[in-house]
């Protein structure tokens, strides 16, 4: 096949046929979505409170203003609790238990596997380069006809480099499965989401978090965005009410005052050169790798023994020593200016 050539796929026979066929759980609040002054169906507690009523089951509001953000349209919009939600939806919609195979990226974000593992779908492993980028040679020698979702972290962790955009192009015109694109990290990247390729590839899934840039962490709000085909299979197979009342208000809020988030994305770049300079300085700190994303992947001397030490001093890393392509390296997340300094100066004391 032609690289330049995109492969149509039918996208419907790639699901589950036990998943096609299910009558999906309809809630109270899916079966009236109307305006009313007395709710007697849904056996809530009557008396008020700010939760005592069930949340709104597709998060419209949500989906409205995320959608003015993101320019895409609300129907193609998935919101689970955390990434980690859809990660998981994805490969119980698409993957036959024993039978079908994902393909992860190494090193890459560890819940593809742990999903797949609850799921008993098998996981085919493909490495990075040494730069960390896809290896399209060895990527087009591991899937097979079970093959029916890849990863792709972009940009990467633990690495924190964007994947070549080119060569994810190619990956989605040979790939007929399902290409999940996991953009945690995009908004402290120079690069443009692969949302805006929706419409050209219907395989393709792209994953974005309130967790990093929006600073809501603690909240469990992840995004998935794709076809309304795959959007309405992820919603047929969720919880009914999977992210709460508290959640879609103060996502609301969030997406209302984008502002904040986009003063902290600047802030943190520039933290995130400063400690990058920083690091460069230190006599045990062997290589700083290239990041897009808000945290920086350093090799340094005996990274187990500086993991340690810096625990001691209670600061807390990542110590990825044992991850593929990342021995002797700590994962750095880009603190405040008062936190970055104070590890600086605790590896210049080590």
């Amino acid at each position: 096949m032609s690289s330049t050539t995109r492969p149509f796929i039918d996208v419907s026979s790639l699901v589950r046929k036990n998943i096609l066929a299910m009558k999906p759980y309809s809630s109270a609040r899916d079966e009236f979505k109307g305006e009313a002054e007395v709710f007697l169906d849904a056996n809530e507690n009557p008396y008020p409170s700010p939760f005592n009523r069930y949340p709104d089951p597709l998060q419209w509001k949500v989906k409205e203003k995320l959608s003015l953000v993101k320019k895409v349209n609300p129907k193609q919009i998935f919101l689970g609790n955390g990434s980690d939600e859809a990660i998981d939806l994805l490969i119980r919609a698409f993957c036959e238990p024993g039978k079908d195979s994902i393909i992860i990226t190494e090193p890459t974000y560890g819940m593809y596997s742990v999903c797949a593992e609850v799921n008993a779908v098998d996981i085919k492993k493909t490495q990075l380069t040494p730069d960390f980028d896809l290896d399209l040679t060895t990527f087009t020698k591991t899937f097979d006809a079970t093959t029916k979702i890849l990863f792709l972290c972009s940009p990467n962790n633990p690495s924190g480099n964007l994947l070549s955009r080119d060569k994810i192009y190619q990956v989605l015109r040979k790939f007929y499965g399902i290409v999940v694109i996991d953009e945690a990290y995009i908004d402290f990247a120079d690069s443009k989401s692969f949302i805006a390729e929706l419409d050209q590839f219907p395989n393709l899934v792209v994953l974005q978090t309130f967790s990093k840039a929006w600073g809501l962490a603690g909240l469990r709000l992840g995004m998935a965005f794709a076809s309304e085909y795959i959007i309405s299979i992820l919603n047929k197979i969720k919880y009914p009410y999977n992210v709460n009342i508290q959640t879609q208000e103060l996502a609301v809020d969030a997406l209302e005052n984008a502002y904040r988030k986009d003063i902290w994305v600047d802030e943190i770049l520039r933290q995130r050169d400063k400690l990058v300079r920083d690091l460069k300085g230190l006599k045990q700190v062997e290589k700083v790798f290239p990041s897009d994303a808000n945290f920086v992947l350093a090799r340094v001397k005996d990274a187990p023994s500086v993991y340690r030490y810096l625990m001691e001093e209670k600061i807390i890393v990542r110590d990825r020593s044992k991850v593929a392509l990342c021995y002797n390296c700590l994962r750095i997340t880009v603190g405040t200016p008062e936190e970055n300094s104070k590890l600086i100066k605790a590896l210049q004391a080590y």
